[in-house]
């Protein structure tokens, strides 16, 4: 089974990435990097990483997250983060990431945050 898992949906013109399982060194950093360089190449700017299903992030991820974010931006997108777990949630105000994401509790308070 893979280490993470990807579903991707759209809700007007806001992808939305359903992620399961580890972001973690390896196949998990790789999967998640390549679903958002697809996005991009896709012409969608618009992404929100829907995490409730991410069990752990470790440093590989966190840098993966990071580099999407900044990846998002430099072609003139932005990407948001929604549902995080609370494992997640500490690692990123451990490491003051939360002051650099977007972060929504709720679907439709990212989807609006668009707009």
């Amino acid at each position: 089974m893979a280490q993470l898992t990807i579903q991707q949906r759209q809700s007007g013109d806001v992808t939305i990435l359903d992620l399961a399982g580890k972001i973690a060194i390896g196949e998990g950093a790789v999967v998640l990097r390549q679903a958002v360089h697809q996005a991009l190449e896709d012409g969608k700017k618009k992404l929100v990483l829907h995490l409730a299903n991410v069990s752990s992030v470790d440093s590989s991820g966190i840098g993966e997250l990071v580099s999407a974010y900044t990846r998002m931006s430099n072609h003139g997108g932005a990407l948001k983060l929604l549902a995080l777990p609370s494992k997640v949630q500490d690692v990123l105000m451990i490491t003051r990431l939360l002051t650099v994401f977007e972060t929504f509790d709720s679907e439709q308070e990212a989807l609006a945050s668009f707009q």
